[in-house]
């Protein structure tokens, strides 16, 4: 039962991740210790589950792909998607400057309890996390594409985009808007649900995502410290994504207006922004407050979890 309402929580807050512009559930992931578990339950859906399914032999099939632990996981992504989606849209939309600020500083938290794992510091591991920061970055200030439905660059979208999913530091979806086809897939084609859209979209996703699983498997298997280094490099670079203080612009990259809190004053959706450094006022300060409190989060919980482990060990 322990177990059960461990994963329900890491999924629920995999969940959150999801809903959040710019936070990839892979870092929640990475966190929270189910990193390579998951990847290693994802890769394991291949040739061998898919005979053991068609076979009837369902006990070894769960057994072998990990299955209760994926439904676990799925269960409180699902919960939280539906509950705590609300109060997030509702914050992201009237206090975006507070809301990005706390989750600024959760991830800036996680920089030092992921990259503390690294059983050793080599120069390969520094190349690692540098290389990683660089291309996190990078990511943040490329220019959106433009739309394009070519049933082959749609795959190409798929695979792209499910990939950064599970790979800590990078949005999939922020992604999806760089590759141009943002609004062409999560908004217009699934509204009409327009198969012609979705069809290679989702194969895309469904090879990108197993594929992805098995060489993040392996770098994990044969090089971990350098994998973590380069990961931990990702979630430091996207950093930029939550920096509080920026300028949103529409598809069109039109400047939207907002208020002294990061509020829209206009009905268009931003999907891609300009940071910039904010006036020490009031609201700075108060910013200021939730990202220290974002940062305090992760440390009350990660103490938590160190007791908890230490506890269970004992007995």
């Amino acid at each position: 039962m322990n177990e059960l309402l461990s994963n329900f929580l890491k999924g629920f807050a995999i969940g959150a991740a999801n809903v959040i512009p710019g936070v990839s559930g892979g870092t929640i992931a990475l966190i929270t210790g189910i990193f390579e578990r998951l990847i290693n339950s994802i890769k394991s859906f291949d040739l061998k589950a898919l005979k053991l399914l068609l076979k009837g032999r369902i006990k070894e099939f769960v057994q072998y792909t990990d299955f209760i632990f994926l439904m676990e996981l799925a269960l409180g992504a699902v919960v939280s998607i539906f509950t705590l989606a609300k109060l997030l849209d509702y914050l992201f939309v009237n206090y975006p400057v507070f809301i990005w600020s706390y989750f600024f500083g959760l991830i800036a938290a996680s920089v030092f309890y992921v990259g503390k794992t690294v059983d050793k510091v080599t120069i390969s591991v520094v190349v690692s996390f540098i290389v990683g920061a660089i291309i996190a970055y990078g990511v943040t200030v490329v220019r959106p594409g433009h739309p394009n439905d070519n049933f082959w660059y749609l795959i190409l979208c798929g695979i792209i985009s499910i990939s950064s999913m599970i790979l800590p530091g990078i949005s999939g979806s922020y992604v999806l808007i760089l590759m141009g086809n943002y609004k062409l897939v999560v908004i217009d084609a699934i509204n009409n649900l327009d198969l012609r859209i979705l069809v290679p979209f989702a194969i895309g996703a469904a090879i990108g995502i197993i594929a992805f699983a098995n060489l993040l498997a392996l770098l994990y298997k044969k090089y971990k410290n350098q994998t973590i280094a380069l990961l931990t490099g990702f979630i430091l670079g996207s950093l930029s994504i939550l920096w509080p203080w920026k300028y949103s612009y529409d598809l069109n990259h039109n400047l939207i207006p907002t208020d002294q809190y990061g509020k829209l004053l206009t009905h268009a959706k931003a999907v891609f922004f300009k940071n910039y450094f904010p006036h020490i006022d009031k609201i700075f300060f108060w910013a200021v407050f939730y990202a220290i409190l974002g940062f305090l989060t992760l440390v009350i919980v990660e103490a938590w979890a160190s007791s908890y482990e230490r506890k269970h060990a004992k007995a």
